[in-house]
């Protein structure tokens, strides 16, 4: 199929020039395109191995797509035979009316792609100017947008030249430039380069074996630490005493806790946008007296402590002084030190291409973390080199842009092995590009908004994990709750509870107290909010051996955690369904979005089902659900091994 696909491609060649401009990391593109040519095609000349397809241009030079067939796999390069030096370039490949398009990094408010064209181009995908709008427009208008810009012109922290289709192969573009895949016309994708293009697409007769096929390609996660399953990770802030305080009122609460996770554990700076992050990667001894002992203490009673680092540095903090001194920061055209503004404040960023400056970064990993005791980490951010940006090692920034963030978490992946703490310590990232799969060990789906919206809020969760999935990339939570607020958005106490139900049933369950904690709903709120985290962290252990076989299937074949319906059920209506999924092969989860709601629609797939909580046994079909909070539509399978874990926990009073 896929050599039938290439013996019918299209090739339009030209010349352009990009302007990027960034503000906080998200980034308004234009471009001007000048002398551009579809190609005639002349002639197609068999090689050893596959084809080649010979292009001619106005200027009746030649052009070359030389489509290889190798170990399964089929290779795509593009070759001027004239030497000419075109930088842009457009293939056009037959598609199917009936397609369904997925991954391509992580996307929010779409999953199935199809009909839509897609940036490739990592960049903040809650971008503030943008949250403020939407909430602007609901007070204008007095009801909320399900969406404000078109989908083609939204941004994701983590993007990748890489799709799976639903007939049944990948396709992975081995390109660091901006790029554009268009999934709009029936009959065609257009992929659009702007550099020579080179790719590689395989077949599989099922989606784990499309799945193996392409993490067998470009990498796969590890597994993870065992303590991770034995509870919830909750995020506290502010200081030792209150921690602890924390601490004892949540496991007096019936809590099962195995990490606490304090953001602010290098210090804490008070803004416009919220109580944030001094970003000085060391621990702060004013704010956290004696953590380098509770830490011990902590970790003594199965609670371990992470903290949180990213590429850029506080400007007024002697980290960032010590940076400077030796030139190791990214520089403007000027030979400064480049600050690039996030949220209310500038802060420079570590040059990842001087090779002192990244092992020196990544010793201070290892000294000030990991052998201070911090048993895990948030490596935020990755997304922000601009493209003026001036490189130790001279190349174009616009080019090395996307690997950004992958090589974000290969410094983060070689600290903790280079300390021979791969099976104790984790890390997860927001930012991502292609060679995120293999170094990264967990996905955060980012900055969600503290609300129910589609593009931002809970709901849109769901498709950024299962395009995360289909994109090679297994293990992927969120925070509980969210994070983002701005003007009069709040976290509710429903909000918070909904949100531990699907997260619950997830690799990972972790809160986030938000970026504006006071304002936010937490869980210690009440005894409701107490009681409900309690129930959750004891299903989340309870499902440990369960997790993890499902994290080693991902380690070692690249099957995902979390999976969309049709991943295993060929059924048209699972193609476009994005807001159930599945957790392994046995559990349907279909979790409560929608503010105020009890009850939800839900579809399952032909197979037999088991309601978690009623143990009511259901066929295929479509059913409205009883969901009070505490109990979220979730299914297990009849038949497997879970059906007795079923009954415990429907059992089990909480």
């Amino acid at each position: 199929m896929i050599l039938e696909k290439w013996k019918k491609a299209g090739l339009t060649i030209g010349h352009g020039r990009n302007n990027f401009t960034m503000n906080r990391g998200s980034f308004r593109y234009n471009t001007k395109v000048s002398d551009r040519q579809k190609l005639v095609r002349e002639l197609t000349e068999d090689l050893e191995d596959g084809f080649s397809l010979l292009f001619r241009d106005e200027q009746n030079k030649h052009h070359r797509l030389n489509i290889r067939e190798t170990d399964d796999k089929v290779h795509v390069d593009y070759e001027a035979v004239d030497g000419t030096d075109y930088n842009r370039f457009w293939i056009v490949l037959p598609a199917s009316e009936n397609e369904h398009i997925y991954g391509c990094g992580e996307t929010y408010s779409e999953f199935d792609l199809k009909g839509q064209k897609v940036r490739i181009w990592v960049a903040e995908h809650q971008n503030t100017s943008r949250i403020s709008s939407k909430i602007i427009r609901e007070k204008l208008f007095g009801k909320k947008p399900e969406k404000v810009l078109p989908f083609e012109k939204y941004e994701s922290y983590y993007v990748q030249p890489t799709f799976v289709s639903s007939d049944g192969y990948y396709l992975h573009a081995d390109t660091r430039a901006y790029a554009e895949f268009d999934f709009r016309h029936k009959d065609r994708t257009v992929l659009h380069f702007q550099e020579a293009p080179s790719i590689i697409m395989e077949e599989g007769n099922s989606f784990e074996e499309i799945s193996e096929k392409l993490t067998g390609l470009l990498g796969r996660q590890r597994n993870l630490p065992d303590w991770i399953y034995d509870g919830t990770i909750l995020a506290m802030q502010g200081g030792t005493e209150i921690l602890e305080q924390k601490l004892q009122k949540a496991l007096e609460s019936g809590i099962k806790v195995c990490g606490i996770w304090s953001q602010d554990w290098c210090g804490c700076r008070r803004t416009g946008f919220g109580y944030q992050v001094m970003w000085n990667w060391q621990w702060d001894e004013e704010l956290y007296s004696d953590l380098d002992k509770k830490i011990a203490e902590w970790k003594g009673k199965g609670v371990h402590f992470l903290g949180y680092i990213n590429p850029f540095m506080a400007i007024e903090k002697n980290i960032y002084r010590e940076a400077s001194e030796k030139g190791y920061c990214v520089k403007d055209r000027e030979g400064k030190d480049y600050l690039v503004t996030i949220t209310t404040f500038p802060a420079a960023m570590i040059d990842f291409t001087n090779p002192e400056a990244y092992q020196w970064y990544k010793n201070l990993i290892k000294k000030n973390m990991i052998e201070f005791g911090l048993s895990g980490w948030m490596a935020d951010f990755g997304e922000y080199l601009p493209v003026d940006a001036v490189l130790y090692s001279g190349e174009d920034a616009a080019m090395i842009h996307n690997e950004w963030p992958a090589i974000w978490a290969r410094m983060n992946r070689e600290a903790i092995e280079e300390c021979g703490k791969q099976d104790e310590i984790f890390f997860f990232t927001r930012a991502g590009y292609t060679g995120t799969l293999k170094h990264s060990t967990m996905m955060w789906t980012g900055d969600q908004h503290v609300d129910w919206s589609i593009d931002d809020g809970l709901p849109s969760v769901i498709p950024a994990t299962l395009s995360l999935a289909m994109s090679g990339f297994g293990v992927t939570h969120s925070d509980a709750g969210g994070y983002t607020t701005i003007m009069h958005m709040k976290r509710s106490k429903e909000l918070l509870m909904r949100w531990e139900e699907m997260n619950a049933f997830s690799p990972l369950l972790r809160t986030h107290e938000g970026n504006q904690p006071v304002n936010d709903v937490q869980f210690d709120a009440d005894e409701e909010t107490q009681a409900q985290m309690a129930k959750m962290s004891k299903i989340h252990a309870s499902l440990k051996d369960y997790l993890k076989k499902l994290v080693k299937e991902n380690a070692e074949k690249g099957t995902p955690v979390m999976r969309p319906i049709f991943y295993h059920y060929d059924e048209e209506w699972a193609y476009v369904e994005k807001t159930e999924y599945l957790l392994g092969r046995d559990i349907l989860v279909a979790p409560v979005y929608k503010e105020g709601a009890n009850k939800r629609f839900v579809k399952l797939p032909k197979d037999e089902w088991i309601h978690l909580f009623s143990g009511k046994q259901y066929v295929e079909g479509t059913y409205e659900i009883e969901s009070e909070i505490g109990y979220p539509p979730v299914f297990v399978r009849k038949g497997s091994k879970l059906e007795q874990w079923q009954k415990i926990i429907s059992e089990e009073d909480y």
